[in-house]
């Protein structure tokens, strides 16, 4: 890459479920840095190809590909589309992911394949897609975008979206180390309270609730995901991977670690609490 570090000029980039929210706003991110943005969602071919009427996706360089990430079929179709248009692939953000709501004794299992299917299995899908390409150019990043709820378990009655957002968190972990000799970096991104439809859905209450409860006093925007998702895809992270990224206006904030090291010794070995960061 010339110039800048954080500059994505003809990189070509994917990102998931950017119909809406905070996939549309990643999309867009990579648009006004004139990367080659290719759109994925399950919308309709009309709905997808209309974002490409508005700005910054009119630009020339954006296209808009339709597919279930939950289909491996699909996946490999749309990945095979790409290899063929563009012959390489640089950035994949998954995004894409739902929501079910209820509690443990309400939730059905229905419910919970779909989640899992969607925001767990589809991240593994088009992850595996991806690195093929990956592993052939040396090079890429992926960003999962994962939740606060994958570090806390759910606190939106929502059984199957914290689960679903930790193991997204251990797959970003696993690839990672995988993929690292391949030049292929591998990062998280963990939003919370960020303005969109699901947190449309809150009451009143609820929303001032947790307002009180972040720091910041503020709910987040889905552009302020989107700048952690740029980051971690740009030069600026070439020496990032596995790192799950929180974007929470400091509702959680990750203590450090004590971990124990085992030294050797002649007595065979002995423990040394070392602190972590």
């Amino acid at each position: 890459m010339t110039g800048s570090a954080m500059s994505f000029k003809d990189r070509v980039v994917l990102v998931t479920g950017a119909f809406r929210g905070i996939g549309r706003a990643i999309a867009a991110a990579f648009a006004e840095e004139q990367a080659r943005v290719i759109i994925n969602d399950i919308g309709t071919e009309d709905e997808l190809s209309g974002m490409l009427l508005k700005p910054p996706f009119n630009n020339g360089q954006t296209r808009t590909m339709q597919a279930d990430v939950g289909d491996s079929g699909a996946v490999d179709r749309m990945f095979e589309e790409i290899e063929s248009t563009y012959g390489r692939l640089d950035v994949l953000v998954n995004n894409a992911g739902i929501i079910r709501r209820g509690s443990v004794e309400t939730v059905t299992e229905q419910e919970w394949d779909d989640v899992i299917r969607i925001n767990l299995k589809g991240t593994f899908n088009c992850s595996k897609a991806a690195a093929r390409l990956m592993i052939r150019q040396k090079s890429g990043k992926i960003i999962n975008i994962s939740s606060i709820a994958g570090k806390t378990g759910d606190i939106t009655s929502a059984p199957g979206y914290g689960p679903s957002k930790a193991a997204i968190d251990a797959l970003t972990k696993t690839f990672a180390r995988q993929l690292a000799a391949h030049g292929i970096n591998v990062n998280g991104v963990a939003p919370h309270a960020i303005e969109t439809d699901m947190s449309a859905e809150w009451s009143e209450e609820k929303r001032k609730a947790i307002i009180e409860a972040i720091p910041l006093k503020k709910l987040g925007q889905p552009e302020d995901v989107a700048a952690a998702a740029l980051f971690l895809a740009s030069d600026k992270a070439g020496f990032i991977t596995g790192e799950i990224l929180d974007v929470n206006g400091g509702f959680l904030m990750d203590y450090p670690r004590i971990s124990m090291v085992i030294c050797i010794q002649a007595n065979m070995s002995s423990l040394t609490p070392i602190n972590t960061v």
